[in-house]
C-alpha cells in the first residue's frame, strides 16, 4: 500500500510533527484543521460561526489538493471548547452536507484546543 503525503498552500501549515492529510489506500486521513487563516497564519475569527465556516474552509482545500469534495467525506470528528456551541457549530456545518448519506460524526467538547481555538475537525474521505 502506497502512503502518500497532501499538501496546500490553501490550509494553514502544521504546527507540529505531522501531515495535513494522507492518503494511505481507499482512504485520505485529515489532521485535525484549526480555525487559522492561512493568508495570515493565524486565528482571526472570533465567534465560533466564524471559526467553523473557516475550519471547513480548511478542509476543504485538503480535500481539493486530493481532488475530492466532502462528498467523499465518511466520517468526521468535531472537538469544541464549549459544548453549547454545538447547534451554532452544526448550523454551519449542515451547509456543506446537503446530501442525503452525510458522514458519521462523533462530536465532544474538550478541556482546550490549540491556540485556544473554539473548535477542530479532522475527517476520513473516501478516494
Amino acid at each position: 500500500m502506497k502512503i502518500q503525503k497532501i499538501e496546500t498552500d490553501e490550509a494553514p501549515k502544521a504546527i507540529g510533527p505531522y501531515s495535513q492529510a494522507i492518503s494511505a489506500g481507499p482512504f485520505l486521513f485529515l489532521s485535525g484543521m484549526l480555525p487559522i487563516d492561512p493568508k495570515v497564519g493565524k486565528i482571526v475569527e472570533t465567534t465560533i460561526e466564524g471559526q467553523t465556516r473557516q475550519v471547513l474552509h480548511n478542509i476543504e482545500a485538503v480535500l481539493k489538493a486530493a481532488s475530492l469534495t466532502f462528498e467523499h467525506v465518511v466520517r468526521m470528528e468535531v472537538f469544541l471548547k464549549n459544548l453549547e456551541d454545538f447547534q451554532a457549530m452544526n448550523g454551519i456545518y449542515a451547509q456543506k452536507f446537503p446530501q442525503a448519506a452525510k458522514p458519521a460524526r462523533h462530536a465532544f467538547q474538550v478541556a482546550r484546543l490549540p491556540l485556544d481555538a473554539l473548535v477542530e475537525i479532522t475527517c476520513t474521505a473516501l478516494v
